[in-house]
């Protein structure tokens, strides 16, 4: 019903920075929170950052400071900065998020398929 699409990975230098992107599509009537998560080899996945729709963020203390979630509602578009990367922030990141697809109907969540990110020492 609903489907996420991330984009923006790749590998970057210590200290640089990339632009993550998640959109999402299908049978939407509202997104209650959108949110990145990580998962590094060997490791859980952790979650990175978070959006809710009444604009309330909460960060990793890994990551605060150093990367801005944002939401571009009106598109169902979602982004996460990530700047003066870390070898330690490798990992695969997965867009997340809980969406309503129809009125007075339970959040759903949904993934999407992950983009990596690999930062070079």
């Amino acid at each position: 019903q609903v489907q996420l699409v991330e984009s923006g990975g790749g590998l970057v230098q210590a200290g640089g920075s990339l632009r993550l992107s998640c959109a999402a599509s299908g049978i939407i009537f509202s997104i209650n929170a959108m949110g990145w998560y990580r998962q590094a080899p060997g490791k859980q996945r952790e979650l990175v950052a978070m959006l809710n729709s009444g604009g309330s963020t909460t960060y990793a203390d890994s990551v605060k400071g150093r990367f801005t979630i944002s939401r571009d509602n009106p598109k169902n578009k979602m982004y996460l900065q990530m700047n003066s990367l870390k070898p330690e922030d490798t990992a695969v990141y997965y867009c997340n998020a809980k969406v309503v697809s129809y009125y007075r109907t339970t959040a759903r969540d949904y993934w999407g398929q992950g983009t990596q990110v690999t930062v070079s020492a």
